[in-house]
């Protein structure tokens, strides 16, 4: 998407950040007022990408990206402090589909775009972030799946020792507090592995 496409979609795209991050494990309070500050950087940002798929005109899904040294110092800080420079990644930020939509191929045409767009910048290597949450945690629905198994069959693991804190409030929260997410990351952009 362009930089004014990206404009058109931010309330759209800000509604359903928040109500997808609503569910287990980001159970995010979110706000649209923020939700459209922290999403506008991405028609500022060189590099960016965002990814939408539409049902007819309704925004369904969305991913986002961007190099990893355009991001907030919370989530560049921790890798440099490991030792891998941050200008060397793209940052594959988040990714939202509404629960009608998954299962469908959604999931994995957001990381082909997002990767081909890396490529097409020159990156060899890409990262996320999962949220860190307690097992033990009462509200951890029964019959939650984690993404694991997903992200592993594209070439992603998570990095040993490499996690980023970032804040948010809780659902029922007014304050924000710090969240532990663990890196994934993933070589071999360049050749399509």
């Amino acid at each position: 998407m362009t930089a004014s496409e990206i404009e058109g979609v931010l309330p759209e795209l800000a509604k359903l950040r928040v109500g997808v991050f609503q569910d287990w494990p980001y159970l995010y309070q979110g706000s649209l007022d923020y939700e459209k500050d922290y999403l506008a950087r991405y028609a500022r940002s060189r590099g960016a990408v965002v990814v939408a798929a539409f049902s007819g005109t309704d925004l369904v899904g969305a991913a986002t990206g961007q190099p990893l040294a355009g991001e907030v110092d919370d989530f560049r800080a921790p890798f440099a402090e490991a030792g891998l420079d941050p200008a060397d990644y793209f940052y594959l930020a988040e990714s939202v589909l509404e629960p009608a939509y998954r299962g469908q191929g959604v999931g994995h045409a957001f990381f082909d775009q997002r990767e081909a767009h890396a490529r097409r910048l020159g990156f060899d290597r890409a990262a996320f972030c999962a949220v860190i949450r307690d097992d033990a945690d009462p509200r951890k629905p029964v019959d939650y799946r984690p993404l694991d198994p997903f992200w592993q069959k594209r070439g992603y693991r998570p990095v040993p020792g490499l996690t980023v804190g970032f804040d948010w409030p809780d659902l029922g929260e007014t304050e924000m507090s710090r969240k532990r997410l663990q890196v994934w990351a993933r070589d071999g952009l360049g050749t399509g592995q």
